[in-house]
Order: C-alpha cells, then sequence, then structure tokens
C-alpha cells in the first residue's frame, strides 16, 4: 500500500504538471495567437504607412516632373521671343535707311546724304544704348586679353605708347558689362 500511495502520488504529480502544462499551453497559444495578431495589426499598419509614403514619393515626383516640363516649356519661349523687343525697335532703322536709299537716288546734295545717314547711326545707337550695349574704349589702353584681340604687333611710334593700344580695327562691345566681343586691336612694340 506504500507503493500504491507513492505511485499514487507520483501519478498526480504527473496530472498536476500536465495540467499545469495544459494551462500553461493554452496561456501560451493565447500569447503567441495574441502576439500573432498584435504582429498581424503592426504589418497591416507599417504596410498602409509604406503604401501611404509611396503614393506620395509619386505624387511629388509626379509634381517635380510637371514643373522641369513647365519650365523647360518657358525658358524655351523666353529664348526664341527675347530679341523680339530689339528687333521691333530696329525696324524702325530698317524703314528709314529704306527712305534714305529711296531719297538718295534723286538727290545730288552730298551734305544731306551724310547728314541723314549720321541721323540713321545715331538712332541706332541709342536703341542699342537703351538696350544695355556700351562701346569699348580701346585706343591707346593697356592691351588686356580679357578684353582685346590682338591681330598685329607694330613698332610704337613713341615711347609711351609700348604695350598699348595704337588703333582698333574692329570696336568691341559689352551688353551690360559683359563683354560680346572683343576689339581688334592693333599693339605697339
Amino acid at each position: 500500500m506504500a507503493e500504491e500511495g507513492v505511485q499514487n502520488e507520483e501519478f498526480n504529480q504527473k496530472a498536476d504538471t500536465q495540467n499545469s502544462e495544459n494551462v500553461g499551453g493554452t496561456v501560451n497559444e493565447e500569447l503567441e495567437n495574441a502576439d500573432n495578431s498584435s504582429e498581424k495589426s503592426t504589418m497591416s499598419s507599417t504596410e498602409e504607412q509604406i503604401a501611404a509614403l509611396n503614393d506620395k514619393y509619386l505624387r511629388l515626383y509626379s509634381e517635380f516632373d510637371n514643373y522641369r516640363k513647365r519650365t523647360n516649356k518657358e525658358k524655351i519661349e523666353l529664348i526664341s521671343t527675347a530679341s523680339a523687343g530689339v528687333l521691333k525697335e530696329m525696324l524702325s532703322v530698317m524703314d528709314d535707311f529704306e527712305r534714305a536709299i529711296a531719297n538718295n537716288e534723286n538727290s545730288e546734295d552730298l551734305s544731306a546724304v551724310k547728314d541723314g545717314f549720321k541721323l540713321i547711326h545715331h538712332k541706332l545707337r541709342n536703341i542699342l544704348e537703351a538696350k544695355g550695349l556700351k562701346q569699348m574704349d580701346a585706343k591707346h589702353q593697356a592691351f588686356d586679353s580679357d578684353l582685346h584681340e590682338a591681330i598685329a604687333n607694330v613698332p610704337a611710334p613713341s615711347e609711351d605708347l609700348k604695350g598699348k593700344i595704337i588703333d582698333d580695327v574692329e570696336k568691341g562691345y559689352y551688353l551690360n558689362d559683359k563683354v560680346i566681343r572683343f576689339a581688334k586691336v592693333v599693339v605697339g612694340n
């Protein structure tokens, strides 16, 4: 009987252990299920965040692409019409030249022809200066390769003209303080 008592006791302990394991297993399973459901909800919320960010990225990319296309189109339009204002003002000079040519065919007064061309030249220069064109003053200045293009070197007529510009063959011009045409000059040695 004592053996039976020990066996019963062992049996009871095993049963208690199994029951606790079953209870513990049930608790563990419930915890695992809760963890899985929280993981699923976390994953679904993460997926939603990723989808939202991806959508936001695509919208931003589209907006930037549209902006880039619009600014490129505006640049092309600006470049194609940039000279329209200058050309419009130059048309009046062209009209003056055409009238001068028509009048010069019948005119025998040489001074009137010269004065007419001087007036047209003066009008053209004023239009260009109003647009920012400025003539370069090169004669008797020190040679500067950033502004001048030497086309010839000649002996200087005097000592003070050595290394300076003796003559400008073709005038140089600035447009808003930027050189748009270098002066072609003769430099004294």
